[in-house]
C-alpha cells in the first residue's frame, strides 16, 4: 500500500455491529499479497436495495449485472472484489459475474439476483474466476457482525486508508444507524449517480423510498467530489436497509418523519466522499469550492467541478501560488451564465477578485501564507442568480503521475 496520505484520518471510526449485516474479509490472491482483497456481505432476508452507478458508456460487467438486479428491490449480498476491475472483458466477465452470483446465492439461500457485485482494480485483463469463486465458501466462514473495518480495507486499490462512517436517527422515536464504507483515490470524477461506496442501516424502509433518497444524497456528496476528473467504469453507490427498526411503517419518500434520517444519510456520504478526496493519488492540500450565486444549483456545481478539475487549478494550489487568474479561466469554461464584472474571488476568506479585477490594495503575501496549509476554501460569487453548491477536491503534485505510471507494474 502506498504511504498514508497527509489528509488522512487519525483512525478508522468505530462502526457498531447493525442487525442484520454480518461482514468477512478474506485473501484470495487476486492482485496483491499479503492482504484481503475480497469483501462478503451477508444481508437479512427481506432487506431493500437502492443503488446509484456510473453513467460511463464503458461500464463493467458488475455494474451492468447490479442495474438488471436493482429492479428486484431486495439484496441478500454483496461481493466486492479488488485488484481486476472486470471491465472491457467481454464473455468471460460476464460469466465470473453470474458464477459468483450463483455460488452466493447458494450460501445463503437466495435467488442470484439478489447478490449484488462490485469490482475495481485493472481495467481491461480477464478476472480469475477461479480464485474468487473458490474464495466465497471460505470467506463465508468468516462473517460477523464486527468486520467493518477489515471489509473496509479489503475493497482498497490505491488507496492509503480505510473510509468508514457512520450516523444515528430517529424514525417515530425510534433510533437507527447507518454505517458505510467507501473506496477510491483516483479516476475520481463521479458521474451516477475506480470509487465503491457501500451504506447499511437498520430501517425498515422500502426501495422505493430508498432509492430517491440515496439519489438526491449522492448528488450533494460523490457526485459533489473531484481527485483527477476521470470517471470511473465501476462507480457504485449501494443503499441498504435490513428492515429490523421497529418503526411506524414509511411509504414515501417526502416524509417528514425521515428528515433526520435525511440529514443523517447526508453526513455519512458526505464524509465518505471527502474521505475519498484526501486520499486522492498524490494530494497533499483537501480544498473545498464554494460557489454561491450561479443562476442555478446545478450551474452552481458545474462551475465548481470546473475549478476542481482544472490541472493549472490544482497545480497552483500544490504550490501555494494564488494565480487567481487560473479560477477566472475555470469560471468561464464552465459554460454556464456568468458576469465578468461581477465575479468575485476569495481564497481563505481573503477577498482577492472583483470587479472585473483585483480587488483594491490587493496583496498576495497573506494569500500565499494561507494557501500553505492542508485545508484551502476557495469561494466564488458569479454574481448573477442565487444557485449555490459546494464542491470538493485536492491538489495535483508530482505524486499522482508517479502513482498512475506505474500502476500496471
Amino acid at each position: 500500500m502506498p504511504a498514508l496520505s497527509p489528509l488522512a484520518p487519525a483512525r478508522f471510526p468505530a462502526l457498531a455491529p447493525i442487525a442484520g449485516v454480518r461482514l468477512a474479509a478474506y485473501a484470495c490472491g487476486i492482485r496483491y499479497t499479503g492482504r484481503d482483497d475480497l469483501m462478503l456481505a451477508e444481508l437479512a432476508p427481506g432487506t431493500a436495495v437502492a443503488g446509484v452507478f456510473t453513467k460511463s458508456l464503458t461500464a463493467g460487467a458488475p455494474v451492468l449485472w447490479c442495474r438488471d438486479c436493482l429492479g428486484g428491490g431486495t439484496a441478500r449480498g454483496i461481493v466486492v472484489n479488488s485488484g481486476n476491475s472486470n471491465v472491457f472483458t467481454g464473455r468471460a466477465g460476464n460469466e465470473v459475474v453470474e458464477r459468483t452470483a450463483s455460488t452466493t446465492a447458494r450460501l445463503f439461500g437466495c435467488d442470484p439476483r439478489e447478490i449484488f457485485i462490485s469490482s475495481t482494480g485493472v481495467i481491461g485483463e480477464p478476472p480469475p474466476a477461479d480464485k474468487i469463486i473458490g474464495a466465497l465458501p471460505r470467506a463465508a466462514q468468516h462473517l460477523v457482525a464486527e468486520a467493518w473495518e477489515p471489509a473496509a480495507r479489503a475493497i482498497l486499490t490505491t488507496d492509503t486508508f480505510p473510509k468508514g462512517a457512520t450516523a444515528t436517527a430517529q424514525i417515530d422515536g425510534v433510533a437507527v444507524r447507518l454505517n458505510g464504507f467507501a473506496k477510491g483515490s483516483g479516476m475520481i470524477a463521479p458521474d451516477m449517480a475506480t470509487m465503491l461506496a457501500y451504506v447499511f442501516t437498520d430501517a425498515a424502509l422500502p426501495r422505493e423510498v430508498l432509492q430517491p433518497l440515496l439519489a438526491a444524497a449522492a448528488v450533494r456528496s460523490f457526485n459533489a467530489i473531484t481527485v483527477d476528473g476521470d470517471t470511473s467504469t465501476s462507480d457504485t453507490v449501494l443503499l441498504c436497509a435490513t428492515q429490523q427498526a421497529a418503526h411506524r411503517p414509511v411509504t414515501q419518500p417526502g416524509d417528514r418523519r425521515l428528515a433526520e434520517f435525511r440529514r443523517a444519510l447526508d453526513r455519512v456520504m458526505i464524509d465518505l466522499a471527502q474521505q475519498v478526496v484526501r486520499d486522492g493519488e498524490g494530494a497533499g492540500k483537501f480544498v473545498t469550492i464554494a460557489v454561491t450565486g450561479a443562476a442555478s444549483a446545478r450551474a452552481a456545481r458545474r462551475i465548481g467541478l470546473a475549478i476542481g478539475n482544472s490541472p493549472l487549478v490544482k497545480t497552483a494550489l500544490s504550490a501555494g501560488d494564488p494565480n487567481y487568474g487560473r479560477i477566472v479561466m475555470a469560471v468561464g469554461k464552465a459554460g454556464e451564465k456568468a458576469d465578468r464584472d461581477r465575479l468575485a474571488i476569495a481564497i481563505g476568506g481573503i477577498p482577492i477578485a472583483g470587479g472585473g479585477g483585483p480587488v483594491p490594495g490587493y496583496d498576495e503575501a497573506p494569500v500565499a501564507e494561507s494557501m500553505k496549509g492542508r485545508e484551502i476554501t476557495i469561494e466564488v460569487d458569479i454574481g448573477v442568480g442565487r444557485g449555490k453548491a459546494t464542491v470538493w477536491t485536492c491538489d495535483l503534485t508530482h505524486g499522482y503521475v508517479d502513482i498512475n505510471a506505474s500502476y500496471r507494474s
